[in-house]
């Protein structure tokens, strides 16, 4: 006896089943396809044979995965969501290997989405219902329209309002909800000839910058950043325009608003930095603590949080 649950208006062919699993009527799992534990395969779901499907996914009524798909643990795919495999298909003509689509863990997929062929859904993003996704969505982003673009990031207190601190607190320094990350409110002066904004390097900007580097001409669709720094610390201001900045420790996230040359955000070592909804005339400065070295980037966010999980890391100041 199986301990899984099979409907008996199903036609599942496979084997490799995990416990406590539930496919319900009317789905067609082809005998080569691999579904993990505790899974629920709702009605009218088609399941080609190079298939892997994770531990604890659901998959809502009216989904095809064709070969080449892998949902990994945790997954959720909305009904009607749309796979592909084949970015020229032609009838009777297969290519010789079809394109694979991996769906990290713990992400979301919302009903009616397209999804093209060869592209990585994040770990834990979320692709909003009707979205159609051209190309692959980085970890953690909420992505929508077509063709999808990000929109916000999901568990970032801000994304709806992101903080802003008021003018009167010049000078101040304020705590975040993620490790050693500060919001720095500049000294500034008020002058009908023209303001200035002045900060000191070690002090107001907490290290003696070694480089700088602007970002400025940023489509409003581009994602900057997307990586860690091992040694780098890094200060940001908007000099001109605005841009949202998402700062991630491994454990909290948070979104900032930098939309003055007043306001800086302080990125200490080991934090997962993002930048994105640049406004047409948005200027980025960024003073950094150390030359540029290739070797102090983390561009991976499983191999970030490897490294900024363990107890005991100091991220603070340089």
């Amino acid at each position: 006896m199986s301990d899984w649950f099979v409907h008996p208006n199903s036609l599942c062919e496979s084997k490799a089943i995990g416990a406590g699993t539930r496919i319900w009527a009317f789905v067609h799992v082809l005998p080569a396809a691999v579904i993990g534990a505790d899974c629920n395969i709702c009605d009218h779901v088609f399941i080609e044979n190079d298939v892997v499907v994770g531990d604890r996914v659901t998959v809502k009524c009216g989904v095809q995965l064709w070969d080449g798909v892998r949902l990994e643990n945790d997954v959720f795919i909305g009904p009607n969501a749309t796979f592909t495999n084949d970015i020229f298909p032609r009838s009777r003509k297969r290519p010789e290997t079809f394109a694979k689509t991996l769906v990290r863990a713990g992400a979301s997929i919302g009903a009616n989405a397209t999804i093209l062929p060869g592209v990585t859904i994040g770990a834990g993003s979320m692709v909003a219902a009707g979205a159609v996704v051209t190309r692959s969505v980085p970890p953690n982003a909420v992505v929508a329209g077509n063709p999808a673009k990000i929109t916000g990031y999901v568990d970032t207190p801000g994304h709806h309002a992101p903080i802003r601190q008021p003018a009167s607190d010049a000078g101040k320094v304020h705590a975040t909800s993620v490790r050693g990350v500060t919001l720095h409110d500049l000294h500034h002066v008020q002058d009908m000839r023209g303001n200035l904004s002045a900060g000191e390097l070690g002090t107001d900007v907490p290290f003696q910058a070694k480089r700088y580097f602007m970002v400025y001409d940023v489509p409003s669709i581009e994602v900057r950043g997307e990586h860690a720094h091992l040694r780098c610390a890094q200060f940001l201001l908007a000099v001109r325009g605005s841009v949202r900045v998402v700062a991630d420790d491994g454990r909290s996230r948070e979104e900032f608003l930098l939309d003055r040359p007043t306001l800086g955000l302080y990125l200490p070592p080991l934090t997962w930095g993002i930048q994105y909804r640049y406004t047409r005339d948005a200027v980025l400065m960024v003073l950094a603590s150390e030359h540029y070295d290739a070797s102090d980037y983390v561009r991976d966010y499983d191999l970030f949080l490897k490294l900024a999980r363990p107890a005991g890391i100091d991220c603070g100041k340089d």
